[in-house]
């Protein structure tokens, strides 16, 4: 059958490095293909472009399962919302991209993984918004800049609670935006402790398809991300 392949978005970013100065590139942390990896998957970068956008299937047809993995903010254009002063950094390529790719993956019954805005991303495919700026309220957010250490409370019996394994861990989380209105089918399976911002969201009529807030790419081994790859494993299986 050969390896299980995972998808990983890939963010756009511009970086500097020898003779190249502030050059427009796609990035993606290796704790993302560590996880993928040290699960048995075979990670793949997913660049945004303007193809993927239009034709996903040519995407999806080569993956088994895809992560949406964590960056800048997602543009408020895309649900409906006029920008905060401090929502910044957004790439409408990358937004439109990855909405379309999550979309159809959706569409297709394909596992998905959702990381900090990548969760927020999930929940925007599904019709729904986000709070701008939830550090105004949140006291988990202690420390700008830098991760915050706390704990998530998550719902018994959920993909999440299933996914990480008991219905409390200690994370890690750096963002600033979290999820508003819930898009449509999606529900809340996890909250953050202290202040309850949700943490985790899913789609019960998908086979599997999962966001969580905090950074779980940071966690060697992951097991949110070895959840995933599992349910890739065994889809390919079933199929």
């Amino acid at each position: 059958m050969g390896r299980f392949v995972i998808g990983i978005s890939a963010a756009i970013e511009s970086a500097r490095w020898a003779v190249w100065q502030d050059v427009e590139t796609n990035i993606s942390q290796r704790t993302y293909s560590v996880g993928v990896a040290d699960a048995g998957g075979l990670p793949v970068i997913l660049p945004a472009s303007e193809s993927g956008e239009r034709a996903p299937d040519e995407l999806l047809d080569l993956l088994d399962g895809i992560v949406l993995a964590g960056g800048a903010d997602i543009d408020p254009a895309a649900y409906g919302a006029v920008a905060d002063p401090r929502t910044v950094g957004f790439r409408a390529e990358r937004d439109r991209f990855e909405l379309a790719l999550a979309r159809r993956a959706l569409e297709r019954d394909l596992p998905v993984l959702g990381v900090c805005r990548g969760m927020e991303l999930l929940n925007v495919a599904c019709g729904g918004t986000l709070d701008q700026h939830l550090a105004d309220v949140e006291t988990h957010l202690h420390t700008p800049g830098r991760f915050s250490d706390h704990e998530v409370r998550l719902e018994p019996g959920s993909l999440a609670a299933r996914a990480v394994g008991r219905e409390r861990a200690a994370v890690r989380s750096h963002h600033h935006q979290g999820v508003a209105k819930l898009g449509r089918g999606v529900v809340a399976s996890g909250w953050a402790e202290p202040g309850g911002a949700v943490e985790a969201i899913e789609i019960p009529d998908s086979r599997w398809a999962l966001g969580v807030l905090w950074h779980a790419e940071e966690e060697r081994p992951s097991p949110v991300i070895a959840a995933l790859t599992g349910a890739a494993r065994s889809q390919r299986v079933a199929a």
